[in-house]
């Protein structure tokens, strides 16, 4: 099986399960317990702690572990904003993950005020429309790095300096981006950034929210670890293996570069066996491995049947919600038809894809689409 859905999840670094496995076996007590061997987990755990935050460009003490990313983007809108005394409103991308516009569409429904950033036909997030909606009430702007779906960059930079002149905060989801584009917490400038480390070959059920030193966020977990501001034992087997697979990740602005070559690669091959293949956010920055497309007209379901067939994993967008029939909201915020949105397909690659998986695919998947796209084009034409 060739696996190109590393944008839903990434093959565990064997370095993260053997850390993991160590951890399991040998260093298995409480953190918070005073006797030896709750001393040495405790250790172990600092080490960690130590070793994502050097990676990752932040002190120690502004990591907090948390189960994933999901619940590490509720902490920072839920315990960020309850700190905004006087600033009721939040602003979020158009264009988050389904899991965060949830929790958007939540707050909007219990009474705060809830505004949305719009999109652009690239899929970055319009900066004239940041502008109006991003004022003094603003408690925190919530955006995202990376699209999940397109893999467009978004303009964080130019959206911080708009957040900061409010007086708002800003979060920033990067659980797409870190791993795959140069990250420095400290550089970014963020109050707050949300990553989860399956998404990095490390394992699934642990993320962490970097808060900025001296910026005050209110727990939703009450409890004694991470500083009382996320409380829980610590999941120590997963925050090692979160560390070992960060520790071991390839040279960011090399992989991108290699990975964006094969991405390129695969675009322009579809392109040259297939007609009409258009690839959504291609005019934009994007992360190196993403390409979001459709051919045609077909269905996603029928292009993703075909490359099940031939032993390719691919998917039609976000794994959290692709299970349904709905069109992608990211492509519809882009101005993309519904019934269009229902054809694309993601191909999302990673450190374990190679030349000869896409040389595969180029040569294994056109024959078997181009004699629907025949009878696509013959089910379309006028009948006299």
């Amino acid at each position: 099986m060739i696996y190109l859905d590393h944008n839903a999840t990434t093959p565990p670094a064997p370095a993260a399960v053997e850390a993991m496995l160590a951890v399991m076996t040998d260093v298995w007590a409480n953190a918070s317990s005073q006797h030896s061997v709750g001393q040495q987990a405790k250790r172990a755990l600092a080490a960690a702690r130590a070793t994502i935050a050097a990676a990752l460009g932040c002190k120690p003490k502004e990591l907090i572990f948390t189960s994933g990313a999901t619940e590490a983007n509720h902490l920072a809108v839920l315990g960020l904003s309850a700190q905004a005394a006087g600033r009721p409103r939040l602003v979020f991308g158009a264009v988050e993950h389904a899991a965060h516009l949830k929790l958007a569409r939540s707050l909007a429904a219990q009474g705060h005020p809830v505004d949305f950033i719009a999109v652009r036909a690239d899929g970055t997030l319009d900066l004239d429309d940041a502008a109006r909606v991003i004022g003094p009430d603003v408690a925190l702007v919530s955006v995202m790095a990376a699209n999940n779906e397109t893999g467009v960059l978004m303009p964080v930079a130019e959206l911080r300096a708009l957040a900061h002149a409010a007086g708002a905060r800003l979060h920033v989801d990067a659980t797409q981006f870190v791993g795959k584009q140069p990250f420095d917490f400290s550089a970014l400038g963020a109050d707050a950034v949300s990553l989860s480390a399956h998404k990095l070959r490390g394992p699934k059920g642990i993320g962490a929210l970097i808060v900025r030193d001296g910026v005050p966020i209110a727990a939703q977990f009450l409890g004694s670890q991470e500083r009382h501001r996320r409380g829980g034992t610590e999941n120590l087997p997963a925050i090692a293996g979160f560390a070992a697979a960060l520790d071991r990740l390839p040279d960011a602005a090399v992989e991108a570069a290699r990975v964006g070559a094969l991405r390129d690669a695969l675009e322009e091959g579809l392109r040259r066996a297939l007609p009409d293949v258009h690839v959504y956010g291609a005019s934009a920055p994007r992360l190196a491995g993403t390409s979001y497309l459709r051919i045609g007209r077909l269905e996603a379901e029928t292009v993703l049947q075909r490359c099940e067939q031939i032993g390719v994993s691919a998917s039609s967008g976000s794994a959290c919600s692709s299970g349904g029939s709905e069109p992608s909201h990211v492509l519809t915020a882009m101005g993309v038809a519904p019934d269009e949105a229902l054809c694309a397909v993601r191909f999302s690659l990673g450190a374990d894809t190679t030349a000869r998986d896409v040389d595969y695919l180029l040569a294994a998947l056109p024959p078997l689409l181009l004699p629907l796209l025949a009878e696509s084009a013959e089910s379309a034409e006028p009948t006299m």
